[in-house]
């Protein structure tokens, strides 16, 4: 006879991991604000906005990801969820890092 094979304990592995993401999406949404602050301070100009634009959209892309792994990790439970794609992967690190580009080009 064969034992049982227990059923995986995942802990508290995808709880940490949800915050995880929505730490970044709070981070992301400061990093978004303060550049449509720094964009408008002193009177709009064509290059604050646009780059206050940009920064907007990629915030919503970072955003859209974020929730859409959230709430795969909320489904799955019970089972191990799934790993996230490297399409998804790679995406949400450009949006950072193009979201960190362009507030940086606002500050200074």
């Amino acid at each position: 006879m064969t034992a049982p094979v227990p059923e995986r304990d995942p802990g508290l592995q995808p709880e940490r991991t949800r915050l995880a993401w929505r730490r970044s999406t709070l981070s992301s949404t400061v990093t978004a604000v303060l550049a449509a602050k720094a964009a408008l301070h002193g009177g709009p100009s064509a290059t604050g906005v646009v780059a206050a634009v940009l920064c907007g959209a990629l915030w919503l892309g970072f955003l859209a990801l974020a929730h859409r792994r959230i709430r795969v990790l909320a489904a799955s439970r019970t089972a191990g969820p799934p790993a996230l794609a490297p399409l998804h992967a790679t995406a949400a690190a450009l949006c950072t890092v193009a979201l960190a580009v362009c507030a940086a080009v606002l500050v200074f």
